[in-house]
Order: C-alpha cells, then sequence, then structure tokens
C-alpha cells in the first residue's frame, strides 16, 4: 500500500507541469511586397494589472508571455533606415526614462545582438484589449506593426522588397 501512494504521489507531481496554464500562442502575418512577414507570440491577459506600467526603463520586454516572439520574414525588411536581411528574429521591446518604447530586432541565435531599433508611436485605443496583440498590416511594399494591450497601442512602419 505504501508503495501505490508513493507512486500515486510521483504521478500527481509530474502531472502539474501539464496542467500549468499556460498562455495562448498568437501569429499575426501579413503579405508586404508579395512576401510573407509573420510573428509568431504569446497572448498574456492582464487579469486587472498594468503591466505596461510594470515595465523596467532600459530593460527589454520580451513581448508576450512564456517563449520568445519571433518575427520571420521572407522578404528584406527596413524600419527606417535600417535594412533587416531575410530570416528569422526575436522581437523584444524597451521602455525609456520618458515612457516612450522602442522596438528591438534581435539576432534570434544571439538575442543580446540588436539588428535594428524601430521606434514606436504610442497612442490610446478607447475600449482596454484583455490579451496582449500584435497585428501586421501590408498594403503593396509598406507594412506597419501594431501592438495592443490594455488602452496602449504602440506602432511602427517598414518597408519590404
Amino acid at each position: 500500500m505504501k508503495r501505490r501512494s508513493v507512486l500515486v504521489s510521483v504521478l500527481t507531481l509530474l502531472a502539474i507541469p501539464a496542467l500549468a496554464h499556460a498562455a495562448p500562442r498568437g501569429e499575426a502575418k501579413a503579405v508586404v511586397a508579395g512576401k510573407t512577414v509573420s510573428i509568431d507570440y504569446g497572448r498574456p491577459s492582464l487579469q486587472g494589472r498594468d503591466m505596461l506600467g510594470r515595465a523596467t526603463p532600459g530593460e527589454p520586454w520580451r513581448m508576450g508571455a512564456d517563449a520568445a516572439t519571433v518575427l520571420t520574414s521572407d522578404a528584406e525588411l527596413t524600419f527606417g533606415t535600417t535594412v533587416v536581411p531575410k530570416g528569422s528574429y526575436t522581437l523584444t521591446a524597451t521602455k525609456d526614462d520618458k515612457g516612450g518604447w522602442t522596438l528591438n530586432i534581435r539576432d534570434k541565435a544571439d538575442k543580446t545582438k540588436v539588428v535594428a531599433d524601430a521606434p514606436l508611436a504610442a497612442s490610446t485605443v478607447k475600449d482596454s484589449v484583455e490579451m496582449f496583440t500584435i497585428d501586421l498590416k501590408g498594403e503593396k511594399n509598406k507594412g506597419t506593426l501594431t501592438m495592443t494591450w490594455g488602452t496602449a497601442a504602440f506602432t511602427t512602419s517598414f518597408t519590404a522588397k
């Protein structure tokens, strides 16, 4: 009987991680300059918290939950004057001391290496968005990336070729 209760205890402990509630994954996708651009990301919920307010200025924020946010592009992208070759990159965002935000496009293999920084234009949305959302839009060779969470929205533009 003792062996059985030990076995049940061990199986219960092994099952706990499987029962943990992970944030759902989201995917934003657009066709820009005839090529696919996509972002895979975790979608945490606010649950009454001010998560963006908790961000520490100067510290990269992972932009999502549970795993890295990944940008994959079949096109060469240009943010401002910085060219990002086609491929896969890890995305983070960094808040500055004045409350502004910058999108950081990082080498996927070496996440400490920033390939490009793109300023994010901030705006406010009327209806609060409970789950973190990334949206990509493409029209001809121009694209926009928008992140929305709570009543905050952050947007940057890029071109593709």
